[in-house]
């Protein structure tokens, strides 16, 4: 090869290092027991988000209600209160520079008509001094500005251990001086007080009404949610039931029209799963069918070899059963070794092996120096071709290796001796693509055989060339892995009709250098 990176197996070559497999302890990692989950019910979840703020608000509400009550109850005896201050404020009048209160036996029963320990009142003159009432009715404080006469004030009060309400007024007695003189000398001070019993009772009263009826209507709010739930949740129990009831090898869609809309989603989530399964299981039955189809042949093989080699006496013949008994076994164990790694390569998953930034020449080299020695055997010159650049890619390098070493495989089977096998790495900067090709100078694949080669098993009439069939099969489930294409084209190097050859390319996705970021360390 005139390439400079071309690597020929005539060259001698340093046999790869060995890979040590031995670890150290602390460099393994600790096994941690996975913490069991709590299953959480789907019913008390919804219950309780339905009641944890039903219950919440209610306390709520009845502060509200407690509030709002003791403001309407205020509101009628207020305005009694302010009736009977301004009753009494119109009674009181100044004769001959004294202050009067000529209350007649009708006001004084108005005030006391309730009860004589209920209601109190109070006249008293300019300078403070008592005229009439009950003497203990504290005046207002004495930091407050005095209101403009006529105008009824209010404010709370402790009376005799009791809390009051007590309404008062200023009253005018020479309405003809100036507001100024009135305001400094000639004010009276008339007080009416109340307790606050009546006003409690009142707001009991409408907490009561308002409080009682939702003891009653609370419980029937509680049943009603308990029953709106189950039979909201009933189609679960029924698909559930459904499920149950059906037979172990029942792998059909669930029927979603008999659910809720919320629920046909879930419903197509286990169907697309259920076909991936019935799927899977078909796959594992026609693997299982075809290994133990394909297992026949050598180990029949293998039987007959070794019932001949015993009864024969004849150690020329026994040895020739002997050799016909290695080949069945190297057979076997050949085809035995290529399920599996189809098996493998058909059961890898993004979840169970995920991708890692790797380089496509480096591993692409260590999987041609692994089949020196085989070239070698066959007299083939094997040789190797890269770019002068590393190209990386994100996949599984295993698997990678696999697909390599299949398609080195198949063209050192098929290339007769004295031929060649090269394999190249290449890339396609502007759109992106890493190219892996495997090319020989074989007998090479018509165009109607290449839809079918990567088919299990399938192998190529008049081709006497052993194998398992299992080969391409392989390389296809790896790349489609990897969401490459794999396609088979005629050797255009080759110049042998008869040996046209043949090119099988393998185009992967480069790594989008924008997109990832380099490991440090």
């Amino acid at each position: 090869m005139s390439d400079p990176h071309h690597m020929d197996a005539g060259a001698p070559s340093a046999p790869p290092a060995p890979e040590s497999t031995a670890r150290s302890a602390s460099a393994e990692p600790i096994a941690t027991q996975p913490q069991e989950r709590i299953q959480r019910s789907l019913f008390g979840e919804i219950l309780d988000w339905m009641l944890v703020p039903l219950l919440l608000l209610w306390p709520m509400s009845i502060a509200i209600t407690y509030l709002v009550a003791k403001s309407i109850a205020n509101h009628p005896f207020d305005r009694a209160l302010d009736d009977n201050v301004t009753v009494l404020a119109q009674q009181v009048k100044e004769v001959n520079g004294k202050v009067v209160a000529p209350l007649g036996s009708s006001s004084r029963d108005i005030l006391r008509a309730d009860d004589v320990d209920n209601v109190y009142f109070q006249i008293s003159g300019p300078r403070g001094e008592y005229i009439d009432g009950d003497r203990d009715v504290p005046p207002p404080p004495t930091e407050e500005e005095k209101a403009y006469p006529g105008s009824v004030q209010f404010r709370n009060e402790s009376m005799r251990g009791t809390d009051v309400r007590i309404a008062y007024v200023y009253v005018d007695l020479r309405p003809s001086h100036s507001a100024h003189q009135a305001m400094e000398q000639n004010l009276a001070l008339v007080q009416v007080g109340e307790t606050l019993d009546k006003r409690v009772q009142l707001a009991n009263e409408i907490i009561k009404g308002v409080i009682l009826p939702q003891f009653i209507i609370l419980p029937i709010a509680l049943t009603l949610v308990w029953f709106a739930l189950t039979r909201g949740l009933s189609p679960l129990t029924e698909l559930q039931q459904r499920i149950r009831e059906r037979r172990p090898d029942d792998l059909s869609p669930i029927d979603s029209g008999q659910v809720p809309e919320e629920i046909s989603p879930l419903v197509r989530s286990l169907n697309d799963m259920l076909e991936r399964l019935s799927q899977t299981i078909q796959l594992q039955k026609r693997f299982i069918a075809d290994a133990a189809h394909q297992m026949k042949t050598p180990l029949a093989g293998m039987r007959m070899q070794s019932e001949l080699a015993l009864r024969e006496t004849n150690q020329h013949e026994i040895h020739r059963s002997l050799e016909q008994l290695s080949k069945s076994s190297e057979s076997a164990t050949r085809l035995v070794n290529q399920l599996l790694a189809l098996a493998r390569a058909e059961n890898q998953t993004p979840q169970s092996n995920p991708f890692v930034r790797i380089e496509l020449s480096a591993i692409a080299r260590d999987v041609v120096q692994d089949w020196v020695q085989a070239s070698f055997t066959h007299r083939i010159d094997l040789g190797f071709e890269q770019p002068g650049h590393p190209i990386m890619l994100f996949g599984n390098a295993i698997m990678l290796r696999e697909l390599l070493s299949n398609l080195i495989d198949n063209a050192l089977r098929y290339t007769p001796s004295g031929g060649s096998v090269t394999v190249r790495v290449r890339a396609n900067e502007n759109e992106g693509l890493a190219i892996l090709e495997v090319e020989d100078t074989g007998p090479g694949i018509s165009p109607a055989e290449r839809a079918h080669v990567f088919e299990r098993f399938y192998r190529i009439l008049g081709s006497n060339v052993e194998g398992s069939g299992l080969g391409l099969s392989i390389v296809r489930e790896i790349a489609q892995q990897h969401g490459a294409e794999v396609d088979i084209f005629s050797n255009p190097r080759s110049h042998d009709p008869k040996l046209p050859g043949s090119l099988f390319r393998v185009t992967l996705h480069m790594e989008q250098r924008h997109a990832f970021i380099d490991d440090i360390g």
